[in-house]
């Protein structure tokens, strides 16, 4: 029998980092912050005339570890050999914050070398995962705590009967659970609004204390409230089993795991195991995460960024539904041709595109994209990335400046009292969010394709680099 020959594998020849910043169109406040932007670092993983795509939502700083601590380890790389990059980089990250922005950074690149491996092979991504299901189920997630009572009802009545999602969540546990008052009045308002027919969730992230999430919890038969996200911290797993033995809602939470031995800790004490791709470690810890939850008997809900999840959603059986978060969905239909449609409450990854299927928009990456120096607001040069001895074509052209460049933005990061609700501030012994972050990367707008803008500053080294110091 004659074996089967094939080339060379392509190699990961450059990433291109980019920091955007998406003003919200609305101030947006949950049980423990407010915020009126969101960030956005962006990574583009090239191999030949292929471009891979993959994103997460943080701090403008990820960009640097991208461009410092991941891309020597990424760059020369067989583009097929996505987990064997995810180890590396994993490895790079120990004693960089694997879990915290380390987590953001290495997450990003991993979705676009999936994204980008799809691609070269011509193929969706559900299909290079292997499918499990043609539609993956959604729920509307918003219902902010600073929405006013018509704010709040057009967005549920939106997403129940204009878009017929049969989920929706609303945020509770306002102003650190001071105001429980206004957390059963607004849940009463959802249920009325949605009636009888629609799930109906909570997400108080973490504001309450496990008596007062219990007691909370006992009103909650008389609206039906099916899902109970983080009632308590997430890191307080002996609160999460208090109140989840104490109620008939489903206790979910998850959303900040970083490693499969968060979610195998957290597993026993929820009824959903949450994950979230931009943050564990990319697509390829979010389906470990997965089978690890059904090893536990759960099913796995992916939390925020709908288009990253929806493609590796599809690809697993034990899957909950995906969040159809109104920030990111708004920002992804915004940024990318091809965003997919909620209609029915299910999205259907497309079965004749390559990759994600996602095309980012030059107009938007411009408008949005962060200006050398970390400002927000206007277009900008990408960090480009690529292994040493490769030269540097011609600088692109200038592109004109935005009108709305210098409209202040402030960071999601930040802790701020945009809303009508109470200021959020810290409870006693916890250290506020420092205001407006730090500065990130010299990175912004849009690199044409094909574009080799290395400094010495980026320049990645490839196989055969010198061993760290």
């Amino acid at each position: 029998m004659t074996g089967m020959t094939r080339g060379p594998a392509p190699v990961v020849e450059a990433l291109h980092v980019r920091v955007l910043d998406f003003p919200t169109d609305a101030p947006e406040a949950d049980g423990t912050a407010s915020w009126d932007s969101t960030t956005m670092v962006l990574v583009e993983a090239a191999a030949g005339d292929h471009r891979g795509l993959g994103w997460t939502y943080g701090a403008a700083a990820a960009a640097g570890v991208v461009t410092e601590l991941l891309a020597e380890q990424v760059t020369g790389r067989s583009a097929f050999d996505v987990p064997a990059a995810n180890e590396a980089m994993h490895r790079a990250l120990r004693n960089a914050a694997r879990p915290g922005i380390g987590g953001y950074a290495l997450s990003a690149v991993d979705i676009a070398l999936w994204d980008l491996k799809a691609r070269l092979l011509g193929v969706p991504l559900a299909d290079l995962f292997g499918r499990a299901r043609t539609g993956v189920p959604v729920y509307g997630s918003g219902g902010f705590t600073c929405y006013d009572e018509g704010q709040l009802e057009r967005q549920l009545y939106g997403w129940a009967v204009d878009e017929g999602i049969a989920r929706v969540k609303i945020k509770i546990g306002e102003a650190w659970g001071t105001r429980e008052d206004r957390d059963l009045a607004r849940i009463r308002q959802a249920r009325e609004t949605v009636g009888p027919g629609t799930e109906l969730y909570v997400d108080a992230n973490g504001a309450y204390t496990a008596k007062q999430a219990i007691r909370v919890a006992e009103r909650f038969r008389e609206f039906d409230v099916r899902w109970y996200e983080e009632p308590v911290s997430s890191d307080d797993l002996p609160g999460l089993a208090r109140v989840r033995a104490s109620t008939g809602a489903e206790v979910a939470a998850g959303e900040y795991g970083f490693t499969l031995p968060y979610f195998a800790a957290m597993a026993p004490v929820v009824d959903c195991l949450q994950a979230d791709a931009t943050r564990c470690g990319g697509l390829t810890v979010w389906l470990r995460a997965g089978a690890l939850a059904q090893a536990h008997g759960l099913e796995l809900s992916a939390h925020c960024a709908p288009h990253v999840h929806a493609h590796a959603a599809a690809a697993l059986p034990n899957l909950r539904h995906v969040e159809w978060f109104h920030d990111h969905v708004r920002i992804e239909g915004l940024l990318f041709e091809g965003a997919l449609d909620p209609a029915g409450g299910e999205l259907r990854p497309a079965a004749d595109t390559p990759g994600l299927g996602l095309t980012p928009r030059p107009e938007i990456l411009a408008r949005y994209g962060r200006r050398a120096g970390g400002e927000g607001g206007g277009p900008g040069r990408a960090a480009s990335l690529r292994p040493a001895g490769t030269e540097a074509g011609p600088a692109a052209p200038a592109e004109p400046k935005d009108p709305d460049a210098s409209r202040p933005v402030r960071s999601n990061a930040a802790r701020t009292g945009l809303c009508r609700c109470a200021p959020i501030t810290a409870p006693p012994g916890e250290n506020p969010a420092l205001p407006g972050g730090t500065p990130g990367p010299p990175v912004g707008g849009p690199a044409p394709p094909g574009e080799n803008s290395a400094s010495p500053a980026f320049e990645a080294r490839g196989p055969g680099r010198s061993p760290d110091p």
